[in-house]
């Protein structure tokens, strides 16, 4: 397709196109895990979203003959009000592009403005885990950005707090060790003995997820259990692997980052399991990722430049009401 001969309404479908295809194109590591709970949120239906716990006591009472039933505890638990946040970026199609042929590099901006958004909610997911030991990180616009749970801490912690009783948990891994047969049965032991509802009583509850950073040592160790027939610590072939198909392994690769995205090999060993039945970690979408094009008023041309000027716009807002779901290591031996 010769660019000095189309127009700029044609032009304008063309980009809806590769914009499209562009934003399929991207892969969703940390929002198609299981991790987050996803929710399209309607127009005009208001900027937040609160989202709340509710638990119901677990057991019944006896009842003695003759005698009332006792009436079930309902216990109203922590809350996050969730709040949107538009992003943005935009790109200009320049007269020379349009008239010397370059399409190359206007499939180039077409494609890299689709996934600036796509990119963005990865990043923003991802550095809820990342910075899961703090309650507050500073993104990279400069935004101070409050990630404490419900119970006013962070994440990951040793102490989480109960909203119907004074016992606390903990979902950070004493010693944090790094991924391990040990260490991942420590990880189970906190499942076991750590999952709590409101009043305190122990949750039984499926853990399916493994999720580590795409550090390849750390990746390794997690496909050697999930993956292998016999059990890969013991030389024995006939030894059988109780790990094999345990988990689904997702792997994030934008946990190990600094605020603007770039490698933080602090973080490289961060590991941990969680349960996609109990997240209570939430992400709205208000305004699902989209191509602002140029009107046919005035050629769309920017006066001064010739440029053709093309936009993405989304929105969405993420919070975690509890840390009970998700159990964590930072995989560097530290107390």
């Amino acid at each position: 397709m010769e660019l000095n001969t189309i127009s700029l309404a044609v032009f304008t479908r063309l980009a809806g196109v590769i914009f499209s295809k562009a934003v399929d194109m991207v892969q969703k590591n940390i929002r198609g895990s299981g991790l987050f709970v996803e929710e399209n949120i309607l127009e005009n239906s208001g900027e937040t979203r609160d989202y709340t716990e509710i638990d119901l006591e677990l057991y019944a009472d006896s009842k003695p003959q003759g005698n009332q039933a006792g009436r079930a505890r309902v216990q109203l638990g922590y809350n996050k009000l969730v709040t949107a946040k538009r992003f943005a970026k935009d790109i200009g199609i320049t007269y020379e592009m349009r008239r010397f042929n370059k399409y190359p590099d206007v499939i180039r901006r077409l494609t890299n403005l689709a996934q600036m958004p796509v990119n963005r909610l990865e990043l923003n997911l991802s550095h809820r885990i990342g910075f899961g030991t703090a309650t507050t990180y500073v993104n990279k616009d400069g935004e101070t950005i409050g990630i404490s749970v419900g119970d006013d801490l962070s994440l990951f912690n040793t102490a989480h707090t109960l909203s119907g009783t004074s016992t606390t948990y903990r979902n950070r891994l004493a010693g944090n060790p790094q991924l391990s047969k040990g260490a991942l049965e420590g990880m189970e032991r906190l499942v076991v003995e750590e999952t709590l509802n409101s009043f305190g009583e122990k949750v039984t509850v499926s853990f399916d997820i493994l999720w580590t950073t795409d550090d390849p040592a750390t990746v390794n160790t997690a496909l050697e259990y999930l993956k292998s027939v016999a059990a890969p610590d013991f030389v024995n072939s006939g030894v059988t692997n109780v790990y094999k198909g345990k988990y689904k392994h997702v792997i994030l690769p934008l946990v190990p980052t600094t605020a603007a995205g770039v490698p933080n090999n602090a973080k490289r060993r961060y590991w941990g399991i969680a349960s996609s039945m109990i997240s209570d970690a939430h992400l709205g979408i208000w305004e699902a990722p989209h191509l602002k094009a140029p009107s046919d008023l005035n050629a769309g041309e920017e006066f001064s430049t010739d440029d053709w000027n093309f936009g993405v716009r989304e929105g969405h807002g993420i919070g975690i009401v509890t840390g009970r779901w998700i159990k964590f290591s930072s995989g560097d031996a530290t107390a």
